[in-house]
């Protein structure tokens, strides 16, 4: 349950915040707490503040499309940064650090990017229920001082999802998202391939209705998670019959289904 007064004492929190900066680079995914932000942000910095969202095979097309038109509906500046993220050796070992080198890797662009446009402060979108996950890539953050309003501010994930609704922005109930590398297994080799029948095979799920889902990459094993409450569709013949087809048709050999259901950061499990 949501705290309305407290919550929006830290929304006059955040504006002090993002106003002391004058100028913001917001690391734009087009998720749930980077809409948020950017909304904010250019609520109270206007043309000071700029978007930019990190294209690469790590993120759906889908996401790209999506945070073009979020970023056009707030009316901020959106530039999108191509990377190949095959150039980064460190992260192709795959080791539980991949994210702390993609995220170093991402950040130097950034502050590439914010030297040539003669911008203050980059800034990102985590918030505090992000601490209770395994995220290498927060290390990088505050080695490079990449500023965490939401989470210096203290918002919580459902804070921000009562607030993007409060505000009329779609992604109030948008799913956690998260890059596809995190499908596939430490130590297993990050290809091409892979990221695109992850991709695709989650396509297929999505375009069932599906709302929260993720393939995990098992050599020739796809296993789907989705949310916990919509394990019984599964209970449907024809519905499993057609998934499993059209993934194993991707190049899968076996599909599979979760029981448990969604969770965050369950590849992290052991």
């Amino acid at each position: 349950m949501v705290d309305s007064k407290l919550t929006y004492e830290k929304l006059e929190k955040l504006k002090d915040l993002l106003q002391s900066y004058k100028s913001v680079l917001v690391a734009f995914s087009g998720g749930v707490d980077s809409t948020f932000l950017l909304k904010v942000c250019r609520d109270v910095l206007g043309e000071n503040c700029v978007a930019v969202f990190s294209s690469s095979a790590l993120s759906p097309k889908r996401e790209k499309q999506e945070a073009e038109k979020l970023a056009g509906s707030i009316g901020a500046k959106l530039i999108v940064l191509e990377r190949d993220i095959f150039d980064n050796e460190d992260f192709l070992k795959n080791d539980m650090f991949r994210c702390y080198y993609c995220k170093k890797d991402l950040i130097k662009k950034l502050k590439e990017l914010k030297e040539d446009l003669k911008i203050n402060q980059i800034v990102e979108g985590s918030n505090i229920d992000d601490l209770k996950d395994f995220r290498p890539g927060r290390k990088a953050l505050e080695e490079e001082n990449i500023k965490s309003p939401l989470l210096e501010v203290g918002f919580t994930k459902d804070e921000i999802r009562f607030l993007s609704k409060e505000f009329g922005l779609p992604t109030f109930d948008k799913p956690s998202m998260a890059c596809l590398v995190t499908r596939i297994p430490y130590g297993s080799q990050v290809t091409l391939q892979k990221l695109e029948m992850i991709e695709k095979a989650e396509e297929v799920l999505l375009e069932k209705g599906f709302k929260q889902v993720r393939v995990r990459h098992h050599g020739d094993i796809a296993r789907i998670e989705v949310d916990f409450e919509e394990l019984p569709r599964f209970f449907d013949l024809e519905l499993i019959k057609d998934i499993s087809n059209k993934i194993k048709d991707l190049g899968f050999k076996f599909v599979t289904l979760d029981l448990s259901g969604y969770r965050m950061g369950s590849m992290n499990q052991k």
